[in-house]
């Protein structure tokens, strides 16, 4: 289970490492900060379902979770979003070592 957790985790920075590209290169470009929501980068790729994923969200969840919980982080910057869940993907799949590992390893 680990290594799924990792393995979504390196996707995850994967994705966060291209969107951060794009939003750099569009930064420099117009000589201002400028970033792109996930709600465009989304709409932008994959118009249908992110319809498709507030339509589950509002039928299968607490109605207010889409308004404002969810529309606040498809407003954060797509490469911010998916940077934090990696983080949160590798946390989930980190091996702590214990002390008596360090002997064992060696």
């Amino acid at each position: 289970m680990r290594f799924i957790f990792r393995l979504l985790a390196l996707f995850a920075l994967a994705v966060a490492v291209v969107m951060a590209v794009v939003d750099a290169t569009r930064t420099i470009a117009a000589d201002a900060w400028t970033y792109t929501p996930l709600s465009e980068s989304w709409q932008a790729n994959f118009p249908d379902s992110l319809l498709s994923f507030q339509r589950f969200v509002e039928a299968h969840t607490i109605p207010f979770l889409w308004d404002p919980v969810m529309t606040s982080i498809l407003s954060l910057p797509g490469w911010l979003v998916f940077a934090v869940l990696a983080f949160v993907l590798h946390a989930l799949g980190y091996r702590r070592r214990r002390p008596g590992d360090l002997l064992a390893a060696r």
